[in-house]
């Protein structure tokens, strides 16, 4: 995908798989008009229906960009890789502050598209409570500097007013993940969530927190671990694996918290 014409002649294949159409009215009486006198790999057209001009980047992330198609290519092929937007900007030769900018643009946009996570099978639900720096009490320490610091927060679960927001997350074990900001995690907030991503008559394991009780009058299973007694996982069927737990949830938190 480092030759121009491909990558144009991808774009066109993933937009118009059968024919083109317009990006206005959605007819497909369309006419050629040549190609962009900046780009000559970009295709220009007409609607006949409508009589907008338009050419295979109109109404993309891509259209009145500097940057090549072939360099937004390349860039989103190594965001996919994990790479940093400055060790990409310094492999393709771009500005880092025109990198992060991609980034940002490519990202919006995945965002958009992606469709709903559905989770169903086996699922965990958890919540996490974030706040901003490091934790620790700096200025406690003496005699060195200290090496977190981070804003303590109000005592008890945080809310959003509070400057500590509950993160609340949905696991599908083998699956798909999706995390939700909120303002506060009560019974009323997780509801709809939860009623819109997971399927109906699905097993959730959670831990020892109320707001789960009431999973099964909503139309799901649930089995729970007490946190608090120091049971973080169970085996009940004596198999010696122990599958009752939100461990995978917990894992996922230490991610996002790095």
């Amino acid at each position: 995908m480092i030759d121009e014409e491909k990558c144009y002649d991808e774009v066109r294949r993933m937009r118009w798989p059968h024919a083109v159409d317009c990006p206005r009215c959605g007819s497909n009486k369309i006419v050629k008009r040549g190609r962009n006198h900046r780009h000559r790999a970009c295709r220009r057209d007409i609607c006949r229906n409508c009589a907008k001009r338009f050419d295979d980047l109109t109404g993309t992330i891509f259209m009145g960009r500097h940057q090549p198609l072939s360099v937004w290519f390349s860039y989103l092929y190594l965001m996919g890789l994990n790479q940093s937007n400055l060790q990409i900007a310094e492999e393709l030769g771009v500005n880092e502050s025109d990198g992060q900018w991609m980034a940002e643009q490519l990202r919006e946009g995945i965002v958009k598209r992606r469709r709903k996570a559905r989770l169903s099978g086996l699922v965990e639900c958890d919540e996490v409570y974030i706040v901003a720096g490091h934790k620790g009490r700096p200025d406690r320490i003496v005699g060195r500097a200290p090496r977190r610091r981070r804003l303590k927060g109000a005592p008890g679960r945080g809310t959003l007013a509070k400057d500590k927001p509950p993160i609340f997350g949905m696991i599908e074990r083998g699956g798909e993940v999706r995390i939700v900001m909120l303002a506060d995690v009560k019974q009323r907030t997780i509801r709809p969530l939860i009623e819109e991503t997971i399927e109906p008559g699905t097993l959730i394991h959670t831990d020892e927190y109320v707001i789960y009780d009431a999973l099964p009058a909503w139309g799901y299973q649930r089995k729970s671990v007490c946190h608090s007694r120091g049971e973080y996982a169970r085996d009940e069927d004596g198999d010696g694996f122990h599958e009752v737990h939100v461990n995978t949830m917990e894992g996922f938190w230490s991610l996002l918290r790095s």
